[in-house]
């Protein structure tokens, strides 16, 4: 082969290295990001569910932030392979257990959270992670069971939040955990967590979820929001 044949070989082969790397560029940057955008909004189990909790007087409580899809089986053991604990009932033992526990700085890992309500009820599923040696600081999530499914599979809604601490209610007066302003960074921990487990089959985002992005909960305490909910599809058992 000449000098002019190699020529126009190299030519050719670098016009389709190329048109591939065009390809590549338009795919990646131009279409993908579109299709990522519809694919985030074809949720629509979740368009008409409400975006905030209640407490039992119906004063504004924690914002929804996280969903997963599962059934409860799948949803306690994603959750447990994550290193969370389900929380214990409210009751007398378990309400002066974790009043001691505070008070005292031990340890209680499965220490009750306040009911917040949704769909006219409390959550159905909360679970925490203590931080440190009492249950003053935690993350937790309730999630309530939707009446909604998606490929035939039950949708169950949360609200993720840390408890930065035990203060006074601005509310009430009462003695109580007061939230981390900064919900999305629960939100993220909780799915950096179900990520590690290998349990999520599909992990997705909806946004503008949230069109109010800043507000209090039934306590007083602040929040604030991008406005988008994480969705999480668990791996069905036995798969």
């Amino acid at each position: 082969m000449d000098v002019r044949s190699v020529s126009l070989v190299t030519e050719r082969w670098s016009a389709r290295a190329a048109a591939l790397l065009l390809l590549y560029v338009v795919t990646a940057y131009g279409i993908m990001p579109m299709v990522w955008t519809r694919y985030e909004r074809r949720h629509p189990a979740l368009e008409q569910t409400p975006t905030l909790t209640h407490t039992a007087s119906g004063v504004p409580g924690d914002p929804l932030n996280v969903a997963l899809v599962g059934s409860e089986e799948e949803v306690r053991r994603t959750m447990n392979a994550a290193g969370w604990v389900l929380a214990a009932r409210l009751g007398l033992r378990a309400d002066l257990s974790i009043a001691a526990d505070t008070a005292l700085r031990w340890p209680d890992p499965d220490a009750p959270v306040s009911n917040l309500y949704l769909f006219g009820r409390p959550e159905d599923l909360a679970f925490e992670q203590e931080v440190g040696a009492s249950p003053r600081s935690r993350h937790h999530v309730r999630f309530w069971k939707t009446d909604q499914r998606e490929g035939g599979r039950l949708v169950w809604i949360g609200a993720a939040v840390f408890d930065r601490g035990v203060g006074i209610s601005h509310t009430t007066g009462q003695i109580t955990h007061l939230i981390a302003p900064a919900i999305d960074d629960e939100r993220n921990f909780l799915f950096e967590g179900l990520q590690k487990t290998g349990e999520l089959a599909v992990s997705d985002v909806v946004d503008g979820y949230h069109q109010v992005q800043r507000g209090t909960n039934g306590d007083g305490n602040a929040w604030q929001t991008d406005g988008r909910l994480f969705v999480g599809v668990l791996q069905p058992i036995g798969r």
